[in-house]
């Protein structure tokens, strides 16, 4: 397998053709990233059409679970998506957390980033920004977020320990995640793991179940919880480009399984209550003066 760069260099460039992908073939792929089957519609997805706040056009098909209905957000919480891509969660989060509220996007594929600003543009949502860069050197300051949520993309990522230890620098005290994501019990067949189109469909690099959770428990979340857990099944068409019969034949019957998991887990400390700014604190010449851009 390829270094932790060229790792993130191939990601980047799939990405890159994925934002330009439609929904279903996305959808009935690993991620979008490796040939669609013809056994099997919606591989890891999860359906958002019922959710308030979804946006159909910046639902690329992506993701592995629902994080932001396990969220918990609140009208006014500060939110991070890491891995926004078109901004699905993010306009989801947005309904939550009301115009009162903010959510940031982090996503380092600029297409995604060009993608998900026209989406929100269109939307009139200037209370929804996104920012370019590594969800594992994230540029966003410490302590501002009350809510983060990532929909399969700590995957992606190399260096898990480090985006989880991200995740808790940047999150408030009290503040907590909700991130779905693709784990491992037991270990991937040698040709599935090395490859570099299956790292990029969110499976090469899915990492063991119990070493995920020890991360966040590493970094000082308390209340870790699988808010939910379902089963990943490859089709045979797919895995038959990396398996022999016998080889698929042994992988199916055998002890390894994909799951989706969505966990919560809090970072340590009192939550600080949001204070509402009375007009009449503003001033009435601030309120009142067009060019401090308050009317």
């Amino acid at each position: 397998m390829k270094n932790e760069q060229e790792l993130k260099n191939v990601v980047k460039e799939r990405y890159a053709k994925i934002a330009e992908q439609g929904k279903a073939e996305n959808a009935a792929s690993c991620c979008g990233a490796t040939t669609p089957s013809n056994k099997v519609y919606n591989i890891m997805m999860d359906d958002y059409s019922e959710t308030k706040g979804y946006i159909e056009d910046a639902d690329l098909g992506l993701g592995c679970g629902l994080p932001t209905h396990f969220a918990q957000i609140q009208k006014g919480d500060t939110v991070i998506d890491l891995g926004s891509g078109a901004g699905n969660d993010c306009f989801v989060a947005r309904h939550e957390t009301g115009a009162e509220g903010k959510v940031i996007g982090v996503d380092f594929t600029p297409a995604m980033i060009k993608k998900a600003r026209i989406n929100a543009e269109k939307l009139g949502y200037n209370n929804v920004e996104f920012r370019e860069g590594d969800i594992d050197d994230m540029p966003v300051n410490e302590n501002v977020a009350d809510v983060v949520v990532s929909n399969c993309v700590l995957n992606l990522v190399p260096n898990k320990e480090k985006v989880v230890k991200e995740i808790f620098r940047v999150l408030k005290p009290g503040g907590h995640f909700s991130i779905s994501d693709i784990v491992l019990v037991g270990d991937l067949p040698d040709a599935l793991r090395q490859d570099a189109e299956m790292y990029a469909g969110c499976v090469a690099g899915a990492i063991q179940k119990q070493d995920y959770l020890n991360h966040i428990t590493n970094a000082g979340f308390t209340g870790v919880t699988i808010q939910k857990e379902k089963t990943i099944t490859i089709p045979e068409d797919i895995l038959s480009k990396y398996l022999s019969a016998e080889e698929i034949t042994s992988f199916q019957n055998g002890n390894t399984g994909i799951f989706s998991i969505t966990v919560y887990a809090e970072k340590p400390g009192a939550k600080q209550e949001k204070k509402k700014v009375k007009l009449s604190e503003l001033g009435a010449e601030s309120c009142c003066n067009p060019a401090t851009g308050c009317c």
